[in-house]
């Protein structure tokens, strides 16, 4: 097992090395200066898309409402929480910087990857909607390059057992023995049997659970995390004074912190940030293929806003919650850490709680989330007759992350590994198929025949 983890490792410093992060950096900064900077200028343009979402009888099989709740179901997760955690005891404060960064440049991604999903996508057999990145690779590049959009979906097929499922269930489990007591084995069991029952129903049913849980699990969990900010407000001048600093300089040893150096601050920054938002990584995609709209280039406005809400609100707040409360110098990791700020900074024992509840049903909408992009990515290689056995292997892996034995450290470069693998083919993708975007983003926003569809 070790002899397999060295070699993991081994991949996964090539594959997250200089040249992945100047090609997820450099991808974004193309698409946002291509683009004019519209996704991040159109921000509140995208928010006015989102509230008219809601409801929507153009075609698809979920409103662009729901579509954007079932790609935050799959991005908002432990990524939020543990991610960011993690993020800071291996890279110090300076990585939420690089997060910041990656967020900023990723929302361009996410647009592209959306307006592209909708506008290559396809109906299967039974007249669904179906898209993303294995879709766009095989109808706007043509067959010569049929062979990426197979490496997509097999990674996107194997990733979502990291990713979405067994990292989801061994976090959970783990905030939960250690708050309430609960045996890890028993969470994976209560965990795999609520997602079997939402899985029966398909997308539909995924849509209208994340369209009811996601808002919730925000307002509980932002609404925490801002009161703690509030209370420690005289400490948020110190915090972003030693996030920018750290962002370009070595953090040092302190406390129970062992310190880090530039490059981990970057590394680490960036691949928790793209592993939470998911900007590049083709996932979100699928899910927005599958909204209620003719128009690809409103659904990339309510896409981008996933990445927007994901990292710049809500992974900000874990982060700086660490960072105001002063326990990001304790040794603890993980969701240990987010649930050990927000004890700190509430009254009693609500801090644990919280962390516990959202980190729970963070978990739980991640692991439904992924759920429909495995499945789709497993439909692209062998049909739909393959969506059952999907979906039972996929309920039979929740409570295998929850297993003694299993190592979190682990999981997480696993994961690490196949999000990077998985980017690869979508991002050289994107930069094929860019000026098509340009051109559709162009004609859209430029056209005054187009002004009655943008208010």
């Amino acid at each position: 097992m070790n002899t397999l983890i060295d070699y993991i490792n081994t991949i996964n410093g090539i594959v997250w090395g200089p040249a992945m992060l100047i090609l997820l950096a450099g991808t974004g900064l193309y698409l946002s200066l291509g683009l004019k900077l519209t996704p991040q200028r159109k921000l509140f343009y995208g928010f006015r898309m989102l509230w008219h979402g809601r409801r929507s009888t153009e075609k698809g099989d979920i409103t662009p409402f729901n579509a954007l709740m079932t790609a935050l179901s799959a991005t908002i997760g432990t990524g939020n929480i543990a991610g960011v955690a993690t993020a800071l005891f291996f890279g110090g404060p300076g990585a939420l910087f690089w997060m910041w960064c990656i967020a900023v440049i990723g929302m361009a991604t996410k647009f592209c990857e959306a307006v592209l999903a909708v506008h290559f996508r396809e109906n299967d057999a039974k007249g669904r909607h179906v898209g993303g990145p294995m879709y766009y690779i095989r109808n706007g590049l043509g067959s010569k390059w049929k062979w990426l959009s197979i490496v997509f979906a097999v990674f996107g097929m194997l990733a979502g057992f990291g990713i979405g499922n067994t990292i989801q269930s061994n976090s959970v489990s783990d905030v939960l023995q250690s708050t309430l007591g609960l045996h890890p084995f028993i969470t994976g069991i209560g965990i795999a049997v609520l997602v079997s029952l939402v899985l029966i129903g398909g997308i539909k049913w995924i849509g209208e659970v994340a369209g009811k849980l996601v808002p919730f699990m925000a307002v509980l969990y932002v609404g925490g995390g801002l009161f703690i900010l509030i209370k420690h407000a005289d400490k948020l001048p110190e915090a972003f004074g030693l996030i920018l600093y750290h962002a370009f300089h070595p953090a040092a040893a302190a406390g129970g912190f062992a310190g880090a150096t530039l490059w981990a601050a970057m590394r680490f920054g960036v691949a928790r940030g793209v592993f939470s938002n998911e900007a590049g990584l083709g996932s979100a995609p699928i899910a927005h293929a599958a909204a209620q709209t003719d128009n690809p280039i409103r659904q990339g406005t309510v896409a981008m806003l996933g990445t927007f809400i994901d990292t710049i609100i809500i992974c900000s707040i874990t982060g700086l919650v660490i960072m105001v409360t002063g326990v990001w110098q304790s040794g603890q990791n993980g969701a240990s850490l987010s649930a050990l700020a927000f004890n700190t900074g509430l009254p009693g024992s609500w801090g644990q709680y919280i962390v516990s509840l959202g980190l729970a049903l963070f978990a739980f909408t991640t692991i439904i989330g992924w759920s429909f992009y495995s499945e789709k990515c497993t439909q692209f290689l062998f049909g739909e007759r393959s969506n059952v056995p999907f979906r039972i292997l996929w309920v039979l892996a929740i409570p295998l992350g929850t297993m003694p034995g299993i190592d979190l450290g682990s999981l997480w470069l696993v994961a690490d590994t196949l999000n990077a693998l998985m980017a690869i083919p979508n991002l050289i993708a994107l930069l094929l198929l860019s000026p098509i975007v340009f051109k559709m983003t162009r004609d859209y926003f430029g056209d005054p025949e187009h002004a009655s569809q943008k208010k």
